[in-house]
């Protein structure tokens, strides 16, 4: 049976799955192997074809039927899979300077790589969660993480743009100024913009931002006797507990999630909102108020789009490799592969 690849690059580790014709995938959770992308290309592509062997063999099926593979990796990267000459956080070995990965991995696995950067293959995974791999609908999924990613899905299909910055979410500017309670703060991004939605809308904002911002407010709180490193890793967590200060944090996150999504809704009028990513890992409860706070802090919409739906991204740790496999998975068909 021929089957398709998913293969999520991160920095130490590489997730997988596998997805057949009829887009059942045969891999539940993750499917993981070493990176070793520090090491360089060459080690770091022969872990990928070892790991999608192991991937192969725990979805009960034969490498050999494997017809074509999906690449996703953080960028910076061209849309065809070529790295920055500046290297980048993950890729810091200096061969990965201007690699072309999709064409190598292509070349060493004989068999069709697709690429897309990590933000627009979670994207993808949301999109098809919701509506399938051949549905012409219009998508903008946020993810928040250590930064903000996401990716904007136009009747189906990634929007890469001309040179694969489509869906740089994270620094499109807000109007956050309008958020109450944050008066005098000038949220900055580590890319040098002012107010841009990573800015307020990540680990990296509550660390950077939002935690020295909000403690003094708080004297004594636990928080502030911690390492700010430390410390704003657990500001999730004391906020899904109802912790005020880490409440507010959140509140102000989902405020911010809120009039970036007015400008998606007024730019591309899409089907559906999506929400991804670690922050939004709790319990249904809380999740269900940070949406609340989020459409909140929507300006008045117009009567029609007033009803789009905001949905919370499935099978977070996964939706990586799930939307590369989709993006491979459209390939294979054109190509009759399947």
């Amino acid at each position: 049976m021929p089957v398709v690849a998913g293969v999520d690059l991160g920095g130490t580790a590489i997730n997988y799955t596998i997805i057949d014709p009829r887009e059942r995938f045969l891999i539940d959770g993750l499917c993981e192997h070493p990176a070793l992308s520090t090491q360089g290309p060459g080690v770091c592509l022969r872990q990928i074809e070892e790991g999608l062997g192991i991937a192969a063999e725990k979805a009960g099926v034969y490498l050999k039927d494997v017809v074509a593979v999906g690449l996703d990796t953080p960028g910076p990267a061209s849309s065809s899979g070529v790295l920055s000459a500046k290297g980048s956080t993950n890729f810091v070995h200096c061969d990965w300077s201007g690699f072309d990965i999709r064409a190598n991995l292509e070349a060493r696995l004989a068999r069709p790589v697709t690429y897309l950067n990590d933000g627009n293959a979670g994207a993808l995974w949301g999109h098809f969660a919701i509506f399938g791999a051949e549905n012409r609908a219009t998508s903008i999924s946020a993810v928040i993480g250590t930064g903000l990613g996401g990716g904007v899905i136009m009747e189906g299909s990634v929007l890469k743009g001309r040179m694969g910055f489509g869906g740089e979410l994270g620094h499109v500017l807000i109007p956050y100024q309008s958020i109450s309670g944050i008066e005098g703060l000038k949220p900055e991004c580590n890319c040098g913009r002012t107010g841009d939605l990573e800015s307020l809308c990540s680990l990296t904002a509550i660390a950077k931002t939002l935690l020295p911002y909000f403690l003094p407010r708080y004297p004594g709180h636990e928080l502030g006797k911690m390492e700010i490193g430390k410390a704003a890793k657990l500001v999730r967590g004391m906020a899904e507990k109802g912790d005020p200060l880490c409440k507010e944090i959140f509140r102000v996150q989902a405020h911010a999630l809120g009039l970036f999504f007015d400008e998606m809704i007024n730019t591309f009028d899409p089907d559906v909102l999506i929400v991804g990513g670690g922050a939004l890992e709790t319990c249904e409860d809380f999740q269900r108020w940070f949406l609340a706070e989020a459409r909140s802090a929507m300006p008045p919409q117009r009567e029609e789009q007033a009803s789009i739906p905001v949905h919370v991204m499935p099978n977070g740790d996964t939706a990586g490799a799930r939307g590369a496999a989709i993006e491979a998975l459209k390939l294979a068909r054109a190509a009759g592969l399947l």
